[in-house]
Order: structure tokens, then C-alpha cells, then sequence
């Protein structure tokens, strides 16, 4: 019994040490999962993309805005070999919107257009509502993200850039503008071969909704019968003279305005003074460079010049006044001979060219 009661509290001894190693084991292994930085990149990566998902699912077309603050929160606060997704990034400048060269208006419509139909493909092969994959589509406004601008070394636009994980901001790679200049199609093309991520087909809106179609179908059905009679009648504006004599001056003044060349150049009527903001320009001076205005002023003194030939090989000639009609042919020489002196002033003022005589020698 004595030696019984000797062994009982050496037992019991070793027990508490055993249940204090054992808890201060369990906090030593607990203590190293929370701090093992492959498992804090990992989860601080699945809350950066969760948080890039969420701002994508507000956006309509799936580009997010970011500005200094976000690239400071997503991309400089993070360590470069440690982030986890890819940025295909859109450098934009709300002030230089109306500058018709560079169309930053257009290519942000066509990068929306690659972001929404990147997420629509995704979406269709994962059967997912979300982006299954890291890759996001953000824009950048010069306003609002002047530090950004220059951490990505941008100093001309327009730029769009793709940033991979573990690459750092300068060196995040730029897109040509021969893809640019492609549209969507063209950056897909260079997004697919940077990221090897496929972006899928460009989802394009219809011109026309459903409803607009189903208006114009009932429209149609509804006048055709009229038409139909009007037409047998002989009583439309396709019989009236005057309709085809107005068409013919239209298209006239269309051609030699450069109508044509300010629709396929997008050229504005007019823009902003780069040296007076507050001026509106209406003339350029610099050769191969219209504006709409300037076009219509000019084809405006082509179409006078035009009417007053019109006027005297058809009109003229029926007067028989011999006194009015040389009248009216030296008032037509005067305004003819102001219209063409004011497109050849304006010539020579854009391309510094001057209109000179050539003389016989004999006449020298």
C-alpha cells in the first residue's frame, strides 16, 4: 500500500505534462498554418479575385473602373511573384474624347464589347454565373489615375496593356495598334496569344432589337397596300420631277463637300482649340485634314457655282432681253469668280501651294 500510494503522484505529474505538451503543440501547429505565407498569398488571392468579381458583376459591360487607389489595392500593395490574376488594362482620357485620331470613344466601345462576350463564353462553357478564371478587363482615366499612368510608364494613347502575374507594372506588355486598330477582333487576337486564355467570339449587338423588328415588319405590311395603289396611280415622288432634280443637288453637294470622307474617317464638324479650349475650330490648317464644317463650306461655293452654270445653259437663254441677259451673265461671273477665288484662298491657306499663270514665251 505505501508503495502504491508513492506511484500515484509521479503519474499523475507526467500526465500534466503530457496534456501541457500536447496543447502547446496543438498552438504551435495552429500558430504555423495562420502564418505559412503560401497559405496567406493564397488567401489573400482569393479575396482579391472575389472582390475583382464582384465590381465585374456591377459593371455593365464587365470592365471595372480602377483608379490610383484600386491599382495601389490590387496591384502595388501586392507582391508581384505573388499575385494571382491577369489585368487587361485600358488607358483612357475622358479630355481627349473629341480628338477624332485617336477614337478613344470607339476602341472603348470595342474593348467592352471583348470584356462582355470574355465573360459570356466563359460563362457558356463553365455554367457558371461568374468568371471561372482570373483574367479581368479594367480601365484606367487619365483624371482620375495620373500615378497609375506613370507607373505604367503610358505617355502616349491609345494604349491597352496586359499585365501577367509575377511581371511588373512597367513591364506589363502593351498591345500594337495594328491590333488595335482591329477592334475587338484584334485585341482578342493578343489577348489569346499573351495570356493563352481563349476569349471566344465577339458577341456583337443586333442593329435592330426584337421589337424594334417586329414594329418595322407591321409598319411595312401596313403601308404596302397603299404603296402598292399610289404606285399603279402613277402619284408618288418617284414621278415628280422635283424630287429627282432635289436627289441630284443632294448628291452633288454630298460629293463635293467630302460627305464620304468625314463618314469613313469619323471626322467631327468641328473641335476644340488645343492652345484656347474655350475656341471652337472649324478650319484646319494642315493638308489631308478635313472637318465637316469646312467640307460643307466648300461644297456650299461649289453648289453656287454649279446652279449659276445651270442657271445661264438653261434658264438664261429663254430671256429675250439681250440688256437683262448680260445682266444676269455678269452678275453669275462675279459671284462665280468670288466662290472659286474663296476655294482656292482656302487651298492655298491649308497647303501653302499658290495658283500662278503660265505665259507663252513669246508673250514674255
Amino acid at each position: 500500500m505505501a508503495r502504491s500510494s508513492e506511484v500515484g503522484p509521479s503519474s499523475l505529474l507526467l500526465t500534466r505534462r503530457l496534456l501541457y505538451a500536447s496543447v502547446v503543440f496543438f498552438f504551435i501547429v495552429v500558430s504555423s498554418l495562420s502564418t505559412d505565407p503560401v497559405l496567406c498569398n493564397n488567401s489573400k488571392n482569393r479575396d482579391k479575385v472575389s472582390e475583382l468579381l464582384k465590381r465585374q458583376a456591377r459593371s455593365p459591360d464587365g470592365v471595372i473602373r480602377f483608379d490610383d487607389a484600386s491599382v495601389r489595392e490590387f496591384v502595388v500593395e501586392e507582391n508581384t511573384n505573388r499575385r494571382g490574376f491577369t489585368l487587361v488594362i485600358f488607358f483612357d482620357a475622358a479630355q481627349l474624347r473629341d480628338n477624332s485620331e485617336l477614337k478613344l470613344e470607339h476602341l472603348r466601345r470595342e474593348f467592352g464589347l471583348l470584356s462582355s462576350s470574355y465573360i459570356h463564353n466563359s460563362n457558356a462553357e463553365e455554367g457558371t454565373s461568374t468568371s471561372p478564371s482570373k483574367l479581368f478587363f479594367v480601365d484606367l482615366d487619365f483624371k482620375q489615375s495620373q500615378q497609375s499612368f506613370a507607373l505604367f510608364g503610358v505617355s502616349s494613347l491609345p494604349r491597352i496593356s496586359v499585365l501577367l502575374p509575377g511581371v511588373a507594372l512597367k513591364d506589363a506588355d502593351p498591345m500594337d495598334q495594328s491590333d488595335i486598330g482591329r477592334a475587338a477582333e484584334g485585341m482578342a487576337a493578343f489577348v489569346e496569344s499573351r495570356t493563352k486564355t481563349k476569349v471566344g467570339p465577339i458577341k456583337r449587338p443586333p442593329p435592330i432589337n426584337k421589337k424594334q423588328l417586329f414594329l418595322l415588319v407591321a409598319g411595312f405590311l401596313a403601308v404596302t397596300p397603299f404603296a402598292i395603289k399610289q404606285l399603279l396611280a402613277g402619284n408618288t415622288p418617284a414621278h415628280n420631277p422635283k424630287v429627282w432634280a432635289a436627289f441630284a443637288l443632294f448628291v452633288y453637294f454630298y460629293s463635293v463637300s467630302g460627305g464620304m470622307h468625314n463618314i469613313i474617317r469619323g471626322m467631327p464638324l468641328f473641335m476644340a482649340d488645343r492652345n484656347n479650349p474655350g475656341k471652337l475650330v472649324f478650319f484646319y490648317q494642315a493638308s489631308g485634314t478635313q472637318l465637316g464644317a469646312e467640307g460643307f463650306v466648300v461644297g456650299s461655293l461649289y453648289m453656287v457655282l454649279g446652279l449659276m452654270m445651270g442657271f445661264v445653259t438653261h434658264f438664261l437663254v429663254m430671256i429675250k432681253n439681250t440688256t437683262t441677259q448680260r445682266v444676269f451673265m455678269l452678275i453669275c461671273m462675279v459671284v462665280g469668280f468670288l466662290a472659286v477665288q474663296r476655294v482656292i484662298y482656302l487651298d492655298n491657306w491649308k497647303t501653302g501651294y499658290r495658283v500662278h499663270g503660265y505665259w507663252p514665251n513669246r508673250w514674255r
